[in-house]
């Protein structure tokens, strides 16, 4: 599902017009980018979790040429899948 699909789906299961649906949309995707920003989890009741997990530097290496490069530290988002999607993924089900 892309962005505008949820949009559409948004708009017409409550009625309201599409560009109504997309600033819901929009709202909520830009009010949990802020949330994990700021280092913040976010937990959606029977969806999942979406935690920031740190990851320290590191030498890595050039797989082609074989040279030696720092990595830097970083910050990326987790997803952990709640049960109730578990079991509706794993059922088939909507």
């Amino acid at each position: 599902m892309t962005k505008l699909e949820l949009t559409q789906a948004l708009s017409e299961e409550l009625s309201l017009p599409p560009a109504t649906g997309s600033g819901i949309v929009n709202t909520i995707i830009n009010a949990m980018a802020e949330t994990l920003a700021k280092g913040e989890n976010i937990e959606i009741r029977g969806f999942g979790s979406i935690t920031v997990k740190h990851y320290d530097s590191y030498t890595g290496r050039n797989p082609k040429t074989g040279v030696k490069t720092e990595i830097k530290a970083k910050k990326l988002p987790f997803f952990k899948v709640g049960k109730e999607l578990k079991e509706a993924v794993n059922a088939g089900r909507k």
